[in-house]
């Protein structure tokens, strides 16, 4: 009988070591194969030596598990790391699909925090209430569902936190998705941004939704939009739940 090893999926947080969860330091610490995207492993490498390194760059997420699987099914044991949560605009469903009924090798999904938490946390609570995650990248998915999808959660005044708010390509995508909300939110709805979450550069800043439309992101950035009782407090961002009330 063929022998495989272990393969964990795992996601590493915002970037930083003290912010990915002990499960995470775990199962890195026991894996001897650490496979991820290039500027991820970057931040890894130092807190975790003498492993195997195996990276590709951007836009080779397929290549890039299938490497891990084989790794695996030669009996080592694997991480494959993803930046917040794997199972988040991760690699764990990509990882599932591929390795199919067969079972082998085993995979293990490991949580990890998301940027909507830690870039939260670093407003201060702006997901109090019922929220909704949408990345504005379009590359795997149409712009007119992402459309529909932000006008649908600005409609149902759901807090909404924005993935991916703009490259060099789609440098107007914020815009065009502030332009969207409000139609059905507040132009002075509070909204924060989070860049360089855990990392070097690390800001946060508040303002209102028409403000945020003219303001400056790029894939390091996490944004923010409020539902109708956000409010500003102290300088922090905070979406009642509606403890005080009960």
């Amino acid at each position: 009988m063929k022998q495989t090893g272990k393969l964990y999926v795992v996601g590493i947080g915002p970037g930083s070591y003290e912010q990915m969860t002990i499960k995470a330091v775990r199962a890195m610490e026991e894996s001897q194969v650490v496979v991820g995207y290039t500027v991820y492993a970057d931040l890894m490498r130092e807190h975790f030596p003498g492993k195997e390194w195996i990276t590709t760059p951007m836009r080779q997420e397929t290549e890039r598990c299938r490497m891990a699987i084989e790794k695996a099914e030669a009996g080592m044991t694997v991480a494959l790391i993803c930046s917040g949560d794997a199972g988040v605009y991760g690699m764990s469903g990509l990882i599932l699909e591929l390795v199919g009924e067969s079972n082998s090798p085993t995979v293990e999904v490991i949580p990890g925090v998301t940027a909507a938490l830690s870039g939260g946390a670093l407003l201060g609570a702006p997901l109090g209430h019922d929220f909704a995650v949408i990345s504005l990248s379009d590359l795997l998915t149409p712009m007119e569902l992402i459309e529909d999808r932000l006008l649908h959660a600005a409609k149902a005044d759901l807090a909404i936190c924005l993935y991916n708010p703009s490259s060099r390509k789609r440098s107007d995508y914020l815009r065009r998705a502030c332009d969207i909300m409000l139609t059905a939110k507040k132009p002075e709805t509070v909204c924060g941004i989070a860049k360089n979450i855990g990392r070097e550069g690390e800001s946060m800043e508040l303002m209102t939704l028409s403000e945020l439309r003219d303001t400056s992101t790029d894939m390091f950035t996490t944004v923010f939009i409020g539902n109708e009782k956000t409010k500003a407090v102290n300088g922090r961002m905070v979406t009642p739940r509606g403890y005080r009330n009960v």
